[in-house]
């Protein structure tokens, strides 16, 4: 029988089970709808530093409220523990949502907290959210695909262990291919290896020249965005003293923005 279009449909996380929601860049307006239905139905949130007061204002306030979060230099909990309460209080019968800044599939771990889920044969929803590279596509005006200038883009992390950037050893990205022309490299978590980014696109033959951008808190009231050169991307951060959570965007594509 189909569902009347006054009647409300069921909540999208139901009891015992856990909803994996991507709360967005930041700004609450960019939440989805399905996104918000998983966090108003919440009866246990597990929440990343990067999602805002704004978003979490949306959760009730019977809601019990764990804070997860990780960054660079701080780790509340392990990711064991993070899937451990995950399925303890999915197995209790809680609406259990684990709300992670931007998309939990991009960067967010979300694959290693649905593996853990299927092992302990918990169900599970995924609420997608708009990824930080969109959101700050949009708020700047910045394409990160264009027929003149780019066909790809790339999304990248940028939170690995440094090495000699002029050694290949096949353990990190594949240099040669992202220093080619015709794309836009995105590189998130990636302030505290601009240095290395740098140095070792242009050791596989980007131009120095080619046009760069560091966006810091994209969709924000108080985001901002830096224009410069690959060249001088570790000069701009240091002058303007940038820290994350930031955004690195490569590319001939920022040209178009000037025409």
């Amino acid at each position: 029988m189909n569902t009347a279009p006054h009647e409300r449909p069921l909540p999208p996380v139901l009891p015992g089970s856990v909803a994996l929601v991507g709360a967005g860049p930041g700004d609450p307006e960019l939440l989805t709808l399905k996104a918000l239905r998983c966090i108003q139905a919440a009866e246990v949130l597990l929440y990343d530093h990067l999602v805002g007061p704004q978003v979490l204002a949306l959760v009730p306030g019977t809601a019990e409220r764990i804070d997860v979060g990780k960054s660079r230099a701080r780790h509340t909990l392990p990711q064991e523990e993070i899937c451990r309460l995950l399925c303890h209080y999915a197995r209790a019968g809680k609406r259990v949502v684990r709300l992670k800044g931007g998309d939990p599939l991009m960067f967010g771990r979300g694959g290693e907290e649905m593996e853990a889920l299927r092992a302990a044969g918990i169900p599970f929803v995924v609420a997608p959210g708009i990824t930080a590279a969109l959101g700050a596509s949009a708020a700047f005006h910045l394409p990160l695909t264009h027929r003149e200038y780019a066909s790809r883009c790339v999304f990248l992390s940028g939170h690995k262990k440094a090495r000699d950037a002029t050694q290949d050893d096949g353990s990190e990205e594949d240099w040669d291919a992202l220093a080619r022309p015709g794309q836009t490299l995105v590189f998130y978590m990636g302030i505290a290896r601009l240095e290395h980014i740098r140095a070792a696109l242009i050791a596989h033959g980007m131009p120095k020249e080619t046009p760069a951008a560091l966006i810091y808190k994209a969709t924000l009231p108080d985001g901002r965005l830096w224009r410069c050169t690959l060249d001088t991307l570790l000069e701009c951060a240091r002058a303007e003293s940038i820290s994350p959570p930031a955004l690195v965007i490569i590319g001939q594509v920022l040209e178009s923005v000037k025409k």
